[in-house]
This record gives structure tokens, sequence and C-alpha cells, in this order.
């Protein structure tokens, strides 16, 4: 799928305004590095415990987090000190430290997440050798961690921003894609958050759609409006989808054995992570809505629009989408059903690929979707605030 990228609107000028770009420095490929690193690391980890179970400090996993921490901290470092000391700016650098050290909201933003990250590494480590492992993905520790991945991509996301609404000629294409790229890496993060209320034996039921509502349409709808592309909120689920099949088949390829009892299920290689959910379905009809009726300044009657076509899709794509997982025709490499965390038990609902009974086709259920048209509402507008400041936003 190409990028079309709309001319640039004119802005006013200002003496003090910076030139617009014609080149993407290299703190914006290494902040949008560190936030793929990050996530890699994440989704590994994961796979690392259901596999694996046992973990130390300096496992794989954590040395990829660990990378994509210090490299965002280095690279946001140094765009502060150039700021602070060698090219003061006031538009360039907005945001001042102690009244000596300036530099972009999102440079500080990423700094922060480096030094939460750091902090969150000894603390799991600790966290470990007391409890032993995790039984959620959210133990205190990765709280820790999640908002160190969360503040990286965020300020990935608003070190983009700016340059994007500035840029010019060839690198406002290459801003375009870092951009979509900052957008997906974030969504992957709210479904990696969110993936314990999100496993398909929960896809029959209102609670799955009640979580999605709450995590993905904040993103998708900031994205259709704040970038001025060509379906910006499907290409945002296309890289949320494109990173998470890559590792889903990635990973069964490296060999694994359990080390941690105890041992439901025999395991050989890394579990990978489940097949992506299908955002990309009602990210599509977000993008349609907002090409057609997105500018004409009723936010509020269009959040309701957007709620509804974020949750009714949705549910008429991942529904039989998520039958067809439980059978035998995804039990292979490509779709990758097969494959259990060691802790799972033979007699559980996810190894016998039943669907929980929880309110599937009864009143609670019709409750429950209308709870996530209301919870998918409300991020909806939540997302179009988002999405307008971010086109508004300059260095």
């Amino acid at each position: 799928m190409s990028t079309v990228v709309a001319p640039p609107k004119p802005s006013p000028a200002r003496s003090d305004s910076p030139p617009a770009p014609t080149r993407v420095p290299g703190s914006v490929h290494a902040v949008v590095f560190s936030s793929l690193s990050v996530l890699i690391g994440v989704i590994w980890d994961i796979s690392w415990h259901q596999s694996i179970g046992r973990d130390t400090l300096f496992s794989p996993p954590h040395l990829a987090i660990y990378l994509g921490g210090v490299v965002a901290g280095i690279a946001c470092g140094w765009v502060v000190l150039r700021a602070s000391f060698v090219q003061r700016s006031e538009s360039i650098a907005a945001v001042s430290f102690w009244h000596l050290f300036r530099g972009p909201l999102g440079a500080w933003i990423c700094i922060w997440g480096t030094f939460a990250m750091l902090t969150s590494a000894p603390f799991d480590d600790w966290w470990h050798n007391a409890f032993g492992l995790d039984t959620k993905i959210l133990s205190p520790p990765h709280a820790v961690l999640a908002a160190g991945i969360g503040a990286i991509n965020l300020g990935a996301l608003l070190m983009v921003a700016p340059l994007f609404n500035e840029a010019q000629g060839s690198a406002r294409r290459t801003l375009a894609w870092l951009y979509v790229v900052t957008w997906g890496l974030l969504l992957l993060m709210a479904g990696t958050i969110t993936s314990e209320y999100q496993y398909r034996i929960y896809m029959h039921g209102s609670m799955f759609y009640r979580s999605a509502a709450l995590a993905f349409p904040l993103i998708l709808v900031a994205a259709a409006r704040s970038a001025p592309l060509r379906w910006p909120a499907t290409m945002t689920a296309i890289v949320y989808s494109v990173v998470t099949l890559a590792m889903m088949w990635i990973l069964p390829l490296f060999p694994a054995e359990p080390k941690l009892a105890p041992i439901n299920h025999p395991v050989t290689a890394m579990v990978p992570p489940s097949f992506p959910l299908l955002l990309v379905v009602p990210a599509f009809f977000i993008d349609v809505v907002m090409r057609r009726f997105g500018e004409d300044g009723r936010d509020n009657l269009l959040a309701i629009v957007l709620g509804v076509l974020f949750v009714v899709p949705l549910m008429l794509a991942q529904m039989p989408f998520a039958t067809f997982l439980m059978s035998d025709l995804a039990q292979n490499p490509l779709f990758a059903a097969d494959n259990f965390p060691y802790q799972v038990s033979h007699n559980s609902y996810y190894y016998r690929r039943l669907f929980v009974p929880t309110d599937a086709n009864t009143a609670a259920f019709r409750m429950g979707l209308l709870a996530a048209m209301g919870s998918a509402m409300v991020m909806a507008r939540l997302g179009l605030g988002w999405g307008r400041w971010l086109r508004r936003v300059r260095r």
C-alpha cells in the first residue's frame, strides 16, 4: 500500500521559526528504532516466560529492551545538550529544566522513559528472586517498565510529529513513514498491555470488546486525525499486524525448554504471540469516515459514529475468525494456533480450544457490547482532540 502525503498547509511565518527541515535528524531515527527494540524485547520476554520460565537480569529479551532504552536516552540526551549549549533556539528547545537545559518535549519524555526502564530492571530481578515467575503482565516492576516504554513511544511520536508538520520534499516522505510506524508501535504497546483480556478464548464474550474499546480507538482515531496521509489508521493497524506476525513466525524457529515447574505442557520451541487482532477492519472504516466528515467541526457526533464503527466491524470480523482459530485449520505454523505456554493445563479452555462461557449470545453480552461502544465513543473523542493538537504542534 503506497503512502501519499498531502501537501503541507502553509503556516504563518515567524521571525524565530526554524527553517523547514529538509532531512531527518539521526536522533529521530534513533528513537523510532528504540520504540521498535523495546517492544520486540517485551514480546520476546513474554514468550521467554511462556517457553522457558526462568530468566536473568541480562537475558536476551531484557538486553533488547535495555538497548532500546539506552539508545533513546543517549540520542535524546544529545538533542538536549545540543539545544542547550550549541543551538540555543526558543522555538526548537521549548521545554527547560533547572533553567539550564533546554530541549523538545518529546526528547524529555524519552529521557524520563529511559530512567524508568532502567529503574525497573533491578526491581524486576528482585521481584523474580523474591516471588518467582510473574502471573500477570502488569506486575509492579512491569508496570514501571510499561510506563517507561510508553514514554519512549510517546516521546518518539512527539519528536516525529513537529518535524512532519513542517518538513518538505523527501524529508516529509520519510517522516510520513516514521510517523505511521510510531503510531503502529503505540497500537502494539496498547495491545500488549491488554493482551490478557484478548485471548481467543474470550473473543465470543463482551469483555474482549470492552477491553479493545478502551485500548485501541484513541490511537487509531488520533492517527487518522493527525496524519494528512491516505489511510493513516489502516496503515497504523498494518504496522501493528506486521510486527506481530513477524514475531509470531520468527520466535518458534528457536528451540526452548521449560526450566521452571510446574510443567503442564511440553514445549520444544519459543511460544509465539497470538495472531494479531483484526484491527485493520475497523481502522479501514475509521479512515473512510474521517476522510468524508473529519473536518466538519462536529467532533462529538463524529465520535459517536466512530465508536460504533470500531466495535461493530471488529465484532463481525473477530468472532468468526476466533472460531477459525479454534478449528483444525489454524493448527499450523501460518496461524500458530497450536502453540501453548508450558503452564497451560490439558484441562484448560485454551488447550481444549473452547471459548470461555461468559456472556456470549445473552442479554448480558448485548449490554456489554453497548458498554464497549460507549467506551469507544469516549476514546474516539479523546483521539480527535489529541490528533487535532498534534497537527498544530511545531518545534
